[in-house]
């Protein structure tokens, strides 16, 4: 059924406040894709706050006339899905996922800070951890070295339920003072006897009468 003049304009509104608000926009082509596909599109890309949506380009064109994102005006031709996020990376990120599962969708173009990207570039940037990857990956840093002595205290804990003695960090430096003890006292009467030893030369033989 036809776009109405109202319809039209409600969808350029719409389109248009959501780039206001947005820092990336990412087109592509989604010919062939089945529509349960795509609605399971839609819900991931809902799920992570992009706006995705089917529209004509000459609508997404006058949406986007006076926005940082009218240089991809050049771009909008062909059956495109238009992904809309403020988070610099979710729009990318969620195409792209998708992707990797339905080679029927073809990403095109996309722009990012008023840059345009062609697909190398839309790749590239969905391959940035997102904002909760990177404070998932800090936290995981931050709690490793906790995880550590937790460990360590469950083991002792564990020794002393077993009635395990604990270990004694001296016992090595004991063992290795203690030959050293022994040789000190069995040289000792060694140097006592050399003095008698040395002495014999000096005893008084009878004369041969």
């Amino acid at each position: 059924m036809p776009l109405n003049v109202q319809d039209k304009k409600a969808i350029v509104a719409d389109v248009g406040a959501q780039l206001a608000g947005a820092q990336t926009v990412v087109l592509a082509e989604y010919r062939g894709i089945p529509v349960e596909q795509l609605t399971k599109l839609r819900a991931s890309a809902r799920d992570q706050g992009v706006y995705l949506r089917v529209l004509k380009n000459t609508l997404a064109r006058r949406a986007a006339q006076g926005t940082t994102f009218e240089p991809l005006a050049d771009s909008m031709v062909g059956p495109l899905i238009y992904s809309i996020s403020a988070d610099p990376i979710a729009s990318a990120k969620v195409l792209q996922n998708f992707a990797k599962t339905q080679d029927k969708l073809v990403i095109t173009a996309g722009l990012y800070n008023g840059k345009l990207l062609d697909v190398a570039g839309v790749k590239a940037l969905a391959a940035i951890p997102s904002r909760d990857e990177l404070l998932s990956q800090l936290l995981g840093v931050m709690l490793a070295p906790v995880s550590a002595m937790a460990r360590v205290l469950g083991a002792v804990a564990a020794q002393k339920a077993e009635g395990a003695p604990a270990p004694v960090a001296v016992a090595p430096v004991v063992e290795a003072v203690a030959p050293a003890e022994v040789v000190a006292e069995t040289a000792a009467p060694e140097a006592s006897v050399e003095p008698a030893a040395a002495a014999e030369p000096n005893v008084e033989t009878p004369a041969a009468e």
